[in-house]
């Protein structure tokens, strides 16, 4: 069989599954068995599928990724996450659009301490809409920073599809988690930026209410209390990767200990709580993991039927610039987001994209960080969006879909830029992993 042909099979066919909606860990599973069949040589290759997924189910780099979603559970399930909007909001005197904002920076400082996009978003979005919309704010500005920050999650470590992305690719993981902060951190700034020259333009959207300004200890209690404490725990896992005291997987459960031990420290670890919190923990991971059963076979069929090598040859042998052919990946990744979810993005994709990455000499940890946005992009990018179903889920019903889709251009927009930036002037997402070794 030609590589045109088994590409066809292998690529086009487990695209074709995902698009007609069945699930991402069927379709692989389906299309590894097939490949396995006709590329690895039958019933061997079958056993090699049986041995490839015990191999990724045990696989000691993917460790992480129940430990940083075990922390946003805990969070979530404790309460102690409202205890950080509380103290936002005290500190955040009257700017336009002043919920919307403290959404924003409470969701910043959130996402340095929870591993979950899904868990930010849900958590702001059932605690901060309703009081939004109370207060006369229009549904579009209410919901599009919820969800855009939500998908900063993704880029500010700890970052569950992080340790994900850099397991698939070979790309260093503390350094991907690293390369995301400065990235992730721009976003949240641009994002306050448009919503007060937003909502200065249209007092109409945010309607100014008074507010009780509290002084003194009051102002700052909730800060030292509980802000700051649980913030350090993002200081725990990334000081100790780029010290060099902790490997990833240490960092993770160094961070996951510390928001128990927090948690514990001020009584909100309840035996109901932390059942909870593991109960959502073991259900997010086994998904992810589920899904990761065929990525190494996936990977292996595909260089075994010469359709990596071929795709490859195919691509370079077009005499593209490197920038040409990274601008190419890029939108390819946007085009996969409307559609499909992250994970399924990276399991197309990377198989394809890594060995030309590597032959171009791209830097690695700037690819990734590319890569990572353009993943973020996809959990806003209507009609699938997983934030977009998110929010949807949690809010009231007056938001419709139609406001929701209205509410993520803008930040899907701001994103692109980011994106921009980050190709014209690779140091920003580089730097920092650089300077922390």
């Amino acid at each position: 069989m030609s590589w045109q042909m088994a590409s066809l099979l292998l690529l086009g066919g487990s695209t074709v599954l995902l698009f007609v909606g069945m699930p991402v860990a069927i379709s692989f599973i389906a299309i590894n068995v097939i490949g396995a069949t006709l590329f690895l040589g039958g019933d061997a290759g079958l056993h090699q599928v049986a041995r490839n997924s015990v191999a990724a189910a045990i696989n000691f780099s993917l460790t992480p990724i129940p430990l940083f979603i075990l922390m946003g559970e805990v969070l979530f399930h404790t309460g102690l996450a409202l205890k950080v909007i509380d103290g936002v909001e005290r500190l955040i005197r009257q700017v336009p659009g002043r919920l919307a904002v403290v959404a924003v920076v409470a969701g910043t400082i959130f996402s340095a301490i929870s591993g979950s996009t899904i868990a930010t978003t849900a958590m702001l979005g059932s605690l901060m809409l309703p009081v939004m919309l109370s207060r006369g704010y229009h549904p579009v500005l209410a919901t599009g920073p919820i969800m855009a920050i939500g998908a900063v999650d993704m880029l500010i470590p700890p970052s569950a599809l992080t340790v994900l992305l850099g397991s698939l690719s070979g790309i260093s993981i503390s350094k991907l988690l690293i390369g995301g902060v400065v990235p992730g951190l721009m976003l949240s700034v641009a994002f306050v930026g448009y919503i007060v020259v937003r909502v200065l333009t249209r007092p109409d959207l945010a309607p100014a209410l008074p507010i009780e300004n509290k002084t003194g200890w009051a102002r700052y209690e909730l800060l030292f209390l509980y802000v700051l404490p649980l913030a350090s725990i993002f200081v725990v896992v990334i000081g100790a990767m780029s010290a060099g005291i902790a490997t990833p997987t240490e960092s993770a459960a160094l961070g996951a200990l510390a928001t128990m031990a927090l948690a514990a420290g001020y009584r909100a670890l309840r035996f109901e709580n932390l059942l909870r919190a593991l109960r959502g923990t073991v259900a997010i991971s086994g998904m992810i993991m589920f899904i990761i059963l065929g990525a190494t076979t996936f990977s292996q069929i595909l260089s075994f039927s010469g359709a990596t090598q071929g795709l490859v040859s195919a691509i370079l042998g077009q005499g593209l610039t490197t920038f040409a052919i990274l601008a190419g990946m890029m939108l390819l990744l946007i085009f996969l987001g409307i559609f499909v979810d992250q994970v399924s993005m990276m399991l197309i994709t990377l198989p394809v994209f890594m060995p030309i990455v590597q032959r171009l000499d791209i830097d690695l940890i700037w690819f990734g960080v590319l890569y990572l946005i353009c993943m973020q992009l996809g959990l806003l990018l209507p009609p699938h969006g997983l934030l977009l179903m998110t929010m949807k889920g949690v809010a009231p019903p007056e938001v419709t879909m139609a406001h929701i889709f209205q509410a993520v251009v803008p930040y899907i927009a701001m994103s692109l830029v980011l994106l921009l930036i980050i190709i014209a002037f690779p140091a920003i997402a580089t730097w920092l992993p650089n300077l922390l070794g």
